[in-house]
């Protein structure tokens, strides 16, 4: 028989541990000594072996427990179910890596950040994450080495120009599906398929974004290079009625 002090050198645990597993119904020792002591058998030891094994894999100790006790438990599916959390968490850090390393990238390239700056970049890329996939954001991160920064600021300044030029037609009450708007739309078409490459999927995902957030929430850390006027509802309706046009 093994005493609680001797089982948990052996198994590399401590005492307190044992006790833990004995109070929750997981690991009862065989028996007891005169004096009360735990007394762990042969078989104790086996069990703990196996608990062991289970909880490297990240199991949690009600598992454990059921896949033991329980004839009616199946190991199979509960190792399924773990794999599957293991998959989401390690898409979780690979998101997280990413935002890290895009975050450098921003740090590295341009002027040192504000907290503020900081964090609003971090919602960004979290919203983009929710609607693009891993291999979407990949594409999207060689197109931007592609293209490389000064066109990327170009654009950036061509969108501000347009929507500039938008708002400027709507206050003139210009129709959506006059010339001069129409050029507007053309051009806004073209610098989507700049930014997408011409992947129906990657445009899929623009137009999901868009939808699921609204307008305003997208374009909110773009407000300052819109003139301070951000993206009102009315402007965006504007603008979707005419690109529905140039189709």
């Amino acid at each position: 028989m093994w005493k609680i002090g001797r089982l948990a050198r052996q198994a590399g645990l401590s005492v307190r541990t044992l006790r833990h597993y004995d109070s929750i119904g997981l690991l009862s020792p065989s028996g007891r000594s005169e004096a009360g002591y735990r007394l762990y058998s042969d078989g104790d030891l086996e069990r703990l072996t196996r608990i062991l094994a289970l909880r490297s894999l990240g199991m949690s100790l009600t598992e454990i427990g059921r896949s033991l006790d329980d004839g009616k438990f199946s190991l199979i599916e509960c190792l399924e179910a773990h794999a599957a959390r293991l998959d989401e968490a390690i898409a979780e850090q690979q998101a997280a890596r990413r935002r890290t390393v895009d975050l450098l990238k921003r740090l590295a390239d341009g002027p040192a950040a504000s907290a503020d700056e900081l964090t609003e970049a971090m919602e960004v890329i979290r919203m983009f994450e929710k609607y693009y996939t891993p291999e979407q954001l990949e594409q999207l991160a060689e197109r931007a080495k592609t293209v490389g920064p000064e066109r990327m600021e170009q654009v950036q300044q061509e969108w501000t120009e347009l929507f500039a030029a938008y708002r400027n037609a709507m206050a003139k009450g210009l129709a959506p599906e006059s010339p001069e708007v129409q050029a507007l739309a053309a051009k806004s078409k073209a610098l989507i398929g700049e930014f997408t490459g011409g992947d129906a999927g990657i445009e899929q995902s623009l137009g999901n974004l868009y939808r699921g957030e609204g307008p305003q929430k997208v374009m909110e850390p773009h407000r300052q290079e819109m003139g301070g006027q951000g993206m009102d509802a009315e402007l965006w309706e504007y603008m979707g009625r005419a690109q529905a046009i140039t189709g």
